[in-house]
């Protein structure tokens, strides 16, 4: 451990102490008897044991529903451990060796295998793993060197001097809130922890036996991937798993510094990141990077390795190989200029342009609310195009937030609202005062068309009146079900369209829909649902 941390601690354990003399004897025997019951743990989290057995049995509400999880760990040795997570709705066991690692999807009967090297930075090697599993973006960073150090009289002092845990003797248990609280039994060997209506039970054994070979599996499809894809996949989805759950200043305040480059600006304003980038598509990809290359690389991490591993776990199937078929049919209907601008803005940061361009199509598997209202539905008779761009917040997209300003040569200048490390469009404006916004719908893997994102930025980039939108809509090949609102402000009009591949439908303003019901005067409205309903009693 760094002997700078160990000082802090040490520090920071003594104020405590220097703070609390009228509370001394009880302090001390509350300290001594959660330090006691803490050892068994913090020695399994610290690694002074290297090898242990954790059970847990998680029973959480989830939106409302019960949930009930299966967790075991088995730690052999400084690099293998075995890792078992089991809901009734999906499953996923590691086995990781010196030498390999597998990701078995037992629900699906898939086998995801990977034999040799892992990669420097991101692997799952027992030894040191809290680090590679948790960022400084991350507030549980602030409590990683205190559990690393290994002292539960340390840990034990911290809790109840700093974080005011108490014991409550009549319940045997310790007190953070009032719906909160730990209780040891079997001299800390059964942890029972209770968070408002969460409850995890934890139960710590000594190892069997000795770790089996990787193995084979007759009975499910393995399929053979770079060992070094599969540990970077879990260690850098956790890792950011962890940023979104208990995200820390960098991400709730993050630093607001301007920034300019060749064809770039980086600006903030009222807390909003805002690009402003111009000039060819290679200049343009290339400003993008050097601007914005943290928040990319949140975006990305977030998409491929967070929302990329719950995925595979879901479907069974790999999401980088998902991402690149969709990819192999969208392609041929993504503009040149498009594609060099990904070129430019892959090399900026870094990554494999196969990687970037197939990224950057990822909004075609997922599948929000629009409205447009002018005339006699506003105050002032102008037009007001709002959409709500909601969807991921659950995978962190907000942290890579932005608002692009874009002037590229030859074509329409645009505001852009989206994310850092994504050059297509799902919300936007153009200087002539055409205006888009898209709702996703079903359809997924009806991918032999323009990306939706595409169309919508070629729209901004190309046209400049209400019927070039709509006539670019109606002749381009199109893919899965989408629903949009375009505006027109100069001339205060609006549409509503409903489109999948195989036929287009527009909604004039007024005009009554089976799914959107009656229609309202001077107002476009789409959404679904709940939202709908709220969405149509707001307007009205």
């Amino acid at each position: 451990m760094n002997i700078s941390v160990r000082r802090r601690i040490f520090l920071g354990a003594c104020l405590v102490a220097l703070l609390m003399p009228s509370h001394a004897r009880t302090a001390d025997n509350d300290q001594s008897r959660l330090a006691n019951d803490l050892r068994p743990l913090i020695a399994c989290l610290s690694g002074q044991q290297t090898t242990f057995t954790i059970t847990a049995k998680i029973d959480a509400q989830i939106d409302g529903s019960s949930h009930h999880i299966d967790a075991k760990l088995i730690r052999y040795s400084d690099d293998s451990f075995d890792l078992d997570l089991t809901h009734p709705d999906y499953a996923v066991q590691l086995r990781r060796r010196a030498d390999a690692t597998a990701m078995i999807l037992p629900l699906h009967k898939m086998v995801y295998v990977g034999r040799g090297e892992t990669d420097v930075n991101d692997h799952l090697t027992p030894t040191g793993i809290t680090k590679r599993l948790i960022s400084p973006a991350s507030s549980i960073a602030t409590y990683v060197p205190l559990l690393q150090s290994g002292d539960p009289n340390t840990v034990a002092l911290i809790l109840t001097g700093l974080l005011k845990v108490q014991f409550d003797a009549q319940a045997s248990s310790w007190k953070i809130t009032d719906k909160s609280s730990f209780q040891f039994s079997e001299a800390g060997k059964t942890i029972d922890v209770r968070v408002d209506a969460t409850r995890v039970q934890l139960a710590i054994t000594d190892v069997a036996a000795e770790a089996n070979p990787i193995g084979s599996w007759p009975e499910m499809q393995v399929v053979e991937l770079e060992r070094s894809e599969i540990e970077r996949q879990l260690v850098r989805g956790v890792r950011r798993a962890f940023e979104v759950l208990a995200p820390g200043p960098r991400l709730t305040s993050p630093t607001q510094t301007a920034k300019k480059v060749e064809h770039g600006e980086l600006r903030w304003i009222e807390g909003q990141r805002v690009a402003l980038l111009h000039g060819t598509p290679e200049q343009i990809g290339k400003a993008h990077g050097e601007l914005l290359k943290q928040e990319a690389m949140r975006c990305i991490d977030s998409v491929l390795y967070s929302f990329g591993t719950v995925q595979t776990i879901r479907t069974g199937r790999w999401f980088r190989h998902e991402l690149a078929d969709a990819y192999a049919r969208l392609a041929p209907h993504i503009p040149e200029r498009h594609k060099a601008e990904t070129r430019a803005m892959a090399d900026s940061l870094g990554l494999e342009n196969e990687l970037a361009q197939t990224l950057n199509v990822f909004p075609e598997l997922f599948h929000c609310s629009g409205f447009a209202v002018y005339g006699n539905a506003t105050v002032d008779g102008k037009l007001y195009h709002g959409r709500v761009l909601d969807y991921m917040t659950t995978i962190g997209l907000q942290d890579a937030a932005t608002t692009f300003v874009v002037a590229p040569t030859g074509q329409n200048a645009f505001a852009n609202v989206g994310y850092a490390g994504f050059i297509g469009s799902v919300s936007g404006m153009n200087a002539n005062g055409i205006s888009l916004g898209e709702m996703g719908g079903r359809g997924e893997g009806q991918w032999d068309g323009v990306p939706m994102a595409t169309l919508m930025r070629r729209a901004l980039e190309e046209c400049s009146t209400l019927e070039e939108v709509m006539t670019l809509w109606t002749n381009s090949p199109r893919t899965c079900e989408y629903y949009y609102v375009f505006a027109d402000g100069k001339t205060n009009r609006a549409v509503g369209v409903s489109a999948t591949p195989d036929s287009i439908q527009f909604v004039q303003p007024g005009q009554a829909h089976e799914l959107l019901g009656p229609g309202i005067a001077d107002a476009v409205v789409l959404s679904a649902g709940s939202r709908l309903e709220i969405l149509r009693d707001r307007v009205t």
